[in-house]
C-alpha cells in the first residue's frame, strides 16, 4: 500500500512538473519565432502585391476594351440613318454654307446668319452684295463683295465691323484674330490692304503690278495675322511664271525690304499656284497643278520648304483643314476613276484611296473625309475605311459632324437635320 502511494505521489509530481514548464519555452531544436513587426510587414507586402496585380488586370481589361472599341469604330460601316431633329430654313438668295464655330455660316446675296449645331440661328446680318465671297479661320469670318467695295468681319457672336474700299475687291482672307486682308485692283496695279477686326484700315499695303512682282492669284493670313502668304503670277519676257512669297508685318519684318521674308520661284517652274493656305502653326501649303508644297514658318524671318509632294496625274480638286491637306486626282491607271491623296500639315503622306463617286464637294471634319453632292455622300476615315454611303431624298448643300459620335448635320437650301447613323 505504501509502495503504491509512493508511486502515485511521484507520478503526480512528474505531471505537475510538466505542467509548470512554460509552453512558450522553445524546444532545443526549434527556430525562434518572427517578431510582430516582420509579420505585419510581410502581410502588408502581400496585400500590396495583390492590389497591384488587381490594378494591372483592370488596366489590361480597359486597354483591351479601348483597343476593341477603336478597332470597331475604325472598321465599322454604317448602313443607314434616322433623323434626330429637323429645322426648316429660309432659302433666300443662297450662295453657300461654310463650316464655322460649332456648325455653319450661311451666306447669301442679302445677308449672312450663323446656325449652331441644333439648327438655331445665333445671329443674322443684313447686307446687299452682287457676288459674296467668304474666308473663315477658326471663329472668325470675312464676307466680301467680289468686284464690290464692302467687307463684313464677324465672329461666332456676331458682326464686329465693316470695311469699305475705294477699289474693287478680288480676294479676301481672314486670320484667327480677325485681322483681314483684301486684294484690290485698278487698271494697272494690285493692292493688298489690311483691316482690323472692327473694319478700320491698317497702315499696311503691298502694291504689285504684272511687270514687277506680279498679280496675286491667292492670299492667306497666318493665325495671328502677322504673316501673309501669297501666290503671284508674273511676266518674265513673254512667259508667265509663278512664285510663292511670305511677308512679315510683326517686329521681325520691320528691317526687311518690303517686309518680304521668303520667296520661292524655282519650285514652281512651268506650274501655276491658284491656292495657298496657312494650316496649323507653323505650317502652310501651296496647291499647284502638279504638287502640294508644304512650308514651315518656325523661323519667322526665313520660311522654309519642308516637303514637295509631286503628283503626276491631273488634279481635279483640293481641300484642307488645319491638320490635313488633300488632292483628288484623275486615276488613269487604277481600277477606279478617282484617287484621294491625303497629307499631314508637315507634308507627311497619310492616305492613298481609290474610289468611284461623283462628288461636287470635299471636306475634312476632324479625322473624317466627307465627299458629297446635291443628294448623296460618302465618308472615309484616315485609315481609308468607308464609314458611310447614302443617298438622301432631300437636297444637300453642306455635311459635317454632328454633336455626338455617329451623327451628321446635313444642311440644304430649305432645311437642316441631324442624322443618327446606324
Amino acid at each position: 500500500m505504501s509502495d503504491f502511494s509512493s508511486m502515485s505521489r511521484e507520478s503526480k509530481k512528474d505531471k505537475l512538473r510538466r505542467q509548470i514548464v512554460s509552453p512558450q519555452q522553445p524546444a532545443w531544436n526549434a527556430e525562434p519565432e518572427e517578431d510582430s513587426e516582420a509579420v505585419v510587414r510581410r502581410a502588408h507586402n502581400r496585400v500590396l502585391r495583390h492590389r497591384w496585380i488587381l490594378v494591372l488586370l483592370v488596366l489590361l481589361l480597359i486597354a483591351a476594351g479601348a483597343a476593341a472599341w477603336f478597332f470597331y469604330q475604325r472598321n465599322y460601316r454604317y448602313s443607314g440613318y434616322e433623323t434626330a431633329w429637323q429645322v426648316d430654313l429660309n432659302e433666300g438668295s443662297l450662295v453657300g454654307y461654310e463650316s464655322f464655330g460649332t456648325n455653319v455660316l450661311k451666306y447669301t446675296k442679302d445677308g449672312a446668319s450663323y446656325l449652331d449645331n441644333r439648327g438655331r440661328t445665333v445671329w443674322t446680318e443684313s447686307y446687299e452684295m452682287k457676288s459674296p465671297i467668304i474666308s473663315v479661320k477658326g471663329d472668325y469670318a470675312a464676307i466680301a463683295d467680289m468686284q464690290g467695295n464692302s467687307i463684313y468681319i464677324c465672329n461666332t457672336d456676331g458682326t464686329l465691323g465693316q470695311a469699305t474700299t475705294v477699289l474693287p475687291i478680288s480676294k479676301v482672307a481672314v486670320s484667327g484674330t480677325g485681322v483681314t486682308a483684301a486684294v484690290l485692283e485698278d487698271s494697272a496695279s494690285s493692292y493688298i490692304t489690311f483691316f482690323q477686326k472692327d473694319g478700320t484700315s491698317l497702315d499696311i499695303t503691298v502694291k504689285t503690278n504684272m511687270s514687277g512682282d506680279g498679280y496675286p492669284l491667292d492670299i492667306a493670313l497666318s493665325d495671328d495675322g502677322t504673316q501673309l502668304m501669297s501666290s503671284f503670277v508674273y511676266l518674265q519676257g513673254s512667259e508667265l511664271k509663278n512664285r510663292v512669297v511670305f511677308y512679315d508685318f510683326s517686329e521681325i519684318g520691320k528691317n526687311v525690304p518690303n517686309r518680304l521674308v521668303g520667296g520661292f520661284d524655282d519650285e514652281f517652274q512651268g506650274d501655276m499656284v491658284p491656292r495657298v493656305t496657312y494650316m496649323g502653326n507653323p505650317y502652310s501649303c501651296a496647291f499647284s497643278g502638279k504638287a502640294l508644297t508644304f512650308f514651315s514658318s518656325r523661323n519667322l524671318a526665313s520660311p522654309e520648304l519642308v516637303e514637295q509632294n509631286n503628283i503626276e496625274e491631273r488634279i481635279d480638286s483640293v481641300f484642307y483643314s488645319d491638320e490635313y491637306a488633300a488632292a483628288i486626282v484623275r486615276n488613269t491607271n487604277g481600277e477606279y476613276g478617282s484617287r484621294l491623296e491625303v497629307y499631314k500639315k508637315d507634308g507627311t503622306h497619310v492616305l492613298s484611296k481609290e474610289f468611284n463617286f461623283e462628288y461636287t464637294h470635299a471636306d475634312f471634319d476632324g479625322d473624317l473625309i466627307i465627299l458629297y453632292n446635291e443628294d448623296s455622300c460618302r465618308i472615309y476615315n484616315m485609315s481609308g475605311t468607308e464609314k458611310f454611303d447614302a443617298t438622301f431624298d432631300f437636297p444637300v448643300s453642306k455635311i459635317r459632324k454632328g454633336r455626338f459620335p455617329g451623327t451628321l448635320v446635313v444642311t440644304g437650301p430649305q432645311q437642316m437635320q441631324e442624322l443618327k447613323l446606324r
